[in-house]
């Protein structure tokens, strides 16, 4: 359902892949940005971009759960953090890739950015992934 491609041509990802082909006939979700909020739209992690970006999985997650996907079905991400320098970058894509998110590993855009939609929001992922058809008997 799901081809993964690595160019040869180019520098090789870390723990991403350079694009994701689906066939014809899949279903594909466009998931708003996930962000770092409770259930009762409370931030996670105030001042912690390495927290919050734990709470985004959680929460992108639970976006999937509800469309019948899953993290390995994720074909490509943009992560956005509020950041001024790699480092930071570099620890929320710690989480990212130790959720289990880049097993793919899906193609993913890493971005910082000044600000985000949330007074206190450090973090932010966006993801389009395939919806896989269910066999009969799951739920």
């Amino acid at each position: 359902m799901i081809q993964r491609v690595t160019v040869p041509a180019l520098f090789p990802p870390p723990t991403y892949s350079h694009a994701s082909v689906v066939e014809a006939g899949t279903k594909i979700a466009f998931l708003a940005g996930s962000v770092p909020l409770s259930a009762d739209g409370e931030l996670v992690g105030p001042g912690d971009p390495v927290r919050q970006a734990e709470q985004v999985i959680a929460n992108l997650r639970e976006q999937l759960r509800a469309i019948g996907s899953d993290l390995e079905h994720v074909l490509a991400t943009e992560v956005y953090v509020v950041a001024d320098e790699p480092g930071t970058l570099s620890a929320v894509w710690e989480v990212v890739e130790s959720s289990g998110l880049s097993t793919g590993p899906h193609s993913s855009t890493l971005l910082g950015v000044a600000c985000l939609g949330y007074t206190g929001q450090l973090v932010e992922i966006t993801a389009t992934a395939a919806v896989p058809e269910r066999t009969a008997g799951e739920h």
